[in-house]
């Protein structure tokens, strides 16, 4: 059995979210849904299928609000508990998208809320790519960031930021 929330959420957003379809709503609607039935079928557990839809919830709650980009603002400094969970690559990249501008302040916090959520011990560069990728799309207006951010990921000569 696959036992990760992060998988249960790749599943979700290269088979369904990226199909634009919607989700059932709330936990009731879930029980009863194809969805549930097909998660189930691909071999997820009950409990980890829970814990991808409510952070999928939490992340449908928490629209970061738009910030100016801060060009020689302040610099980030990350906590004890995110450096502990976050490896050097991810801490990195994520500092390099808000310094040209694929994230801004806001953004960047969500991304680092919904990775700590996922419940892993470490999340290296790719898991983090992919939480960038899923906050993205659900961010009204980072259209242009999600579509850069899917070449980084699915190109094979990925294009440089201006």
């Amino acid at each position: 059995m696959k036992e990760s929330i992060l998988d249960v959420l790749l599943y979700l957003f290269e088979h369904v979210l990226d199909d634009d379809t919607d989700l059932p709503a709330d936990a009731e609607a879930r029980q009863g849904s194809t969805l549930l039935a097909e998660l189930t079928e691909a071999g997820f557990s009950a409990d980890e299928i829970h814990k991808a839809f409510d952070w999928l919830d939490a992340l449908a709650q928490s629209r970061a609000a738009p910030q100016p980009a801060r060009a020689g603002g302040p610099v980030r400094v990350f906590a004890a508990a995110e450096v502990e969970k976050l490896d050097t690559d991810a801490r990195g990249f994520l500092m390099f998208l808000e310094q040209h501008g694929v994230l801004d302040a806001g953004q960047r916090e969500l991304v680092l809320d919904r990775a700590l959520a996922l419940e892993q011990e470490r999340i290296d560069l790719d898991d983090l790519k992919w939480v960038v990728l899923m906050v993205l799309f659900n961010q009204p207006g980072s259209e242009a960031a999600y579509a850069w951010m899917q070449t980084q990921m699915f190109d094979d000569e990925a294009e440089p930021v201006h």
